[in-house]
């Protein structure tokens, strides 16, 4: 595909510079529209047609070192052949996790979007970058338009926003928007001089709160950790508590990071009651709503995030429960007078010059902390065209619906065990196998029941029958949390589930 064709060198009045020749092209277009034709062949039959079918693994597992000797990972002097490099892609989806199939309950994204696909196939194809109008007219429209949208259904009358690689960059970005908007000097004189800034996240946030304390020079020690109740909500009486604390310490409180749907136990924070304090102190209130924004969606489910609209910032993952495909993750800001321009913007000139013959105000890049960006609004907006709202809802809703079928499914099986009723598309449960049933809950039994789940994952992904997560958590030993994403997966899915977790384990 990369290589001179021989008949350049014999072109009529070639020019050679450093001994390379300039006449025409080197790519052999016709070979590589080829190889992408028959690449294109294999990911529909090996990836997208298999995508619903149950019989299929949902991984080929092989141990790392193993993985290593099948795949040629090598990169040499020359260029592998044409057919070498369609079995590299043939292995490579072989001994993939597929994502899609209907029994990946590994992560808090699954399935295939059909639209979404095809839109990352449009963009991947066309490679654009979302900085400048010039670059890429169609893309910061569709945007602009997405962001209207999302806003709308926080809430808010007006408000601005941006796509960022991940949920956790857009909680760094709205950690670091509320510093801006609590002291502006710092952008151009830096820490020092600062008081001791704190903010206060539950006991039950996303990780990506110490990442990017730590990133922005905050520090670890500086977010005061909320205790949550048996359910894992934030308890309000307690953040009062914590915001007097550190003002008595002499600190600087500056901003509080709720949770709409935390990782594990799938928990709300009383919106309402956080922005009360909020408000009351002048804190700025961010809601980190990665996992459970998409309840908004609904009708019927949306409850689950009311008050949300007096957050000034919420982080909200299309790719999540509305499957938009990763990534594609928005940080949306209540404030409309460009604060986001205002923190980010570096003003370069080769970029974003003023004298353009078009409306420079279109040239969003400026809002970014990247200067390349992916246009991950595009595949969401695609998927909405698709749908419409109405078929949007009907994901959260169906989603929600097997998770309460799934765990009125488990309490009326023997030797399983809800940790909580859930509230959203997570389910929490042990399996305790026939061994352990007649123990007494003391230590001894809490000790062995720790090492049930493990063990069982490991049998199903060699097995490659589905994908389900554990994890210990709060003082709790090893549980599996299922979680419900995907149209695709079915009430037999969850049955086959529950099955499949006893035929694993009823030996230990």
């Amino acid at each position: 595909v990369g290589t001179y064709k021989p008949e350049t060198l014999q072109k009529k009045n070639a020019v050679l510079v450093d001994g390379v020749v300039l006449n025409g092209p080197i790519t052999d277009s016709k070979a590589g529209e080829k190889f992408v034709e028959e690449a294109c062949k294999i990911i529909m039959e090996e990836v997208i047609q298999k995508a619903n079918d149950v019989t299929e693994k949902v991984c080929e597992w092989r141990a790392p070192e193993t993985l290593k000797t099948i795949l040629d990972l090598e990169m040499r002097d020359t260029g592998e052949s044409h057919q070498k490099l369609l079995q590299l892609c043939q292995d490579v989806i072989q001994y993939s996790v597929k994502t899609s199939h209907p029994r990946f309950f590994n992560q808090l994204y699954a399935g295939m979007d059909y639209y979404s696909l095809v839109a990352r196939f449009i963009t991947e194809a066309l490679n654009p970058s979302v900085y400048t109008y010039e670059v890429s007219p169609v893309f910061l429209l569709v945007e602009e338009a997405v962001i209207k949208k999302m806003i709308e259904f926080i809430g808010w009358k007006e408000g601005d926003g941006i796509f960022n690689p991940g949920g956790s960059v857009s909680n760094i970005y709205a950690m670091n928007l509320a510093r801006y908007k609590f002291c502006p000097e710092i952008k151009e004189k830096g820490l020092s001089g600062l008081p001791r800034l704190v903010l206060f996240a539950s006991e039950e946030c996303h990780y990506s709160m110490k990442k990017a304390a730590s990133f922005l020079g905050i520090g670890t020690e500086n977010i005061y950790f909320i205790k949550t109740d048996e359910r894992g909500k934030m308890i309000p009486e307690e953040l009062e508590k914590q915001v007097q604390r550190a003002r008595k310490e002499g600190s600087a409180p500056f901003l509080v990071c709720a949770t709409a749907g935390t990782t594990v136990l799938g928990a709300f924070d009383p919106l309402d009651e956080i922005a009360n304090i909020c408000e009351k102190h002048g804190l700025w209130l961010h809601v980190d709503a990665s996992w459970g924004g998409s309840a908004l969606i609904s009708k019927k489910h949306c409850k689950l995030l009311h008050g949300i609209h007096r957050a000034d910032s919420v982080a909200w993952n299309p790719h999540k429960m509305l499957m938009a495909g990763i990534q594609c993750c928005a940080l949306l800001v209540k404030d409309n007078s460009g604060l986001l321009k205002k923190c980010y913007s570096a003003k370069a000139a080769y970029l974003f010059q003023q004298d353009k013959f078009y409306d420079v105000s279109y040239d969003t890049g400026d809002k970014s902390i990247q200067c390349s960006r992916r246009p991950d609004a595009f595949k969401f907006w695609l998927t909405w065209k698709a749908l419409g709202t109405a078929g949007l809802e009907e994901r959260v809703n169906r989603a929600l619906a097997l998770a309460r079928y799934l765990a009125e499914e488990i309490k009326k099986r023997e030797g399983f065990q809800l940790l909580l009723e859930p509230e959203y598309a997570n389910v929490c449960f042990w399996y305790i196998p026939p061994s352990l049933r007649k123990m007494e809950e003391r230590p001894e039994f809490w000790q062995k029941l720790h090492l049930v789940a493990p063990i069982i994952k490991e049998r199903m992904m060699k097995k490659g029958s589905m994908m389900l997560g554990y994890q210990p958590h709060q003082g709790k030993v090893n549980f599996f949390r299922q979680v419900i994403i995907s149209p695709q997966v079915s009430r037999e899915d969850m049955d086959f589930l529950l099955d499949e977790i006893e035929r694993l384990g009823k030996d230990l």
